[in-house]
């Protein structure tokens, strides 16, 4: 039995990708998961396949979010809802782009912890898990999407020293290049879209990070998992890398 069997969770950003895929995995180690997103049949398919109880709801509403999660006896909180708004140059960004990164990827997402910690703090236990990026790690031509994810960086670090001796532990997952609908979302030109996504490589998928999310909540309570980063093996900061030695075998049949 899953050392989470009957714990409750909380993941943004729940109707498609990694979020999905992070419902998928908490509700088979057992635990009772709410689901969150904009979305309402992306979330009537996932809790008809997992059992999770969903709740649509877009995390920059401050008001609607806080309500709910202080409405809940949080045990972990995944902090995944993000978008890339304004990835490509930041010159051509439109201003209401870099809004909505900001605050979808750093705004919601503190007050999101603000909102579970103080139940935590007083149960003596709890696991926070922010989403953030190798962009907010090394220097990539993503201004304003790496400066959100970079804030989460340094969120996560300074946190773990808030909440030293609370019993609360916190854990960054920092992805590479994930096979998910981002680019769709982040890039109105179709161009640019496809030339960012059509890299050829192999990717992450969405379950290779849910279960490295897995991994760090499973964890024995002595152990935090402070930052895990992931990439694809054909991928490098600040880029994509292809074919260094001709003709080397990359394990792919």
């Amino acid at each position: 039995m899953s050392s989470l069997e009957g714990l409750t969770a909380v993941v943004t950003g729940a109707s498609s990708g990694i979020g999905a895929a992070t419902v998928v995995a908490l509700t088979d180690r057992g635990m009772y998961v709410h689901a969150l997103a904009r979305r309402a049949d992306r979330l009537a398919d996932l809790a008809s396949a997992t059992g999770c109880t969903t709740h649509v709801v877009d995390v920059r509403d401050r008001d609607l979010l806080r309500d709910l999660l202080t409405g809940l006896e949080v045990d972990v909180l995944v902090n995944n809802a993000g978008v890339g708004r304004g990835i490509h140059l930041f010159t051509d960004a439109d201003p209401s782009d870099l809004d909505q990164t900001i605050d979808t990827n750093v705004s919601a997402v503190l007050h999101a912890c603000h909102a579970v910690l103080p139940g935590m703090v007083a149960r003596g236990r709890g696991h926070l898990v922010l989403l953030g990026s190798t962009a907010g790690l090394h220097p990539l031509p993503a201004t304003v999407y790496g400066a959100s994810k970079g804030a989460i960086h340094m969120m996560t670090a300074n946190l773990r020293l808030d909440l030293v001796g609370t019993g609360v532990r916190v854990t960054e997952v920092c992805p590479g290049r994930v096979a998910t609908e981002f680019y769709d979302a982040a890039i109105d030109d179709p161009e640019v879209r496809t030339s960012l996504k059509e890299i050829g490589i192999s990717e992450l998928d969405s379950v290779d990070v849910a279960d490295a999310i897995a991994y760090a909540v499973e964890a024995p309570w002595h152990v935090n998992v402070t930052t895990i980063e992931l990439q694809p093996t054909e991928q490098t900061y600040g880029g994509t890398h292809f074919d260094r030695y001709e003709g080397a075998d990359r394990g792919e049949s």
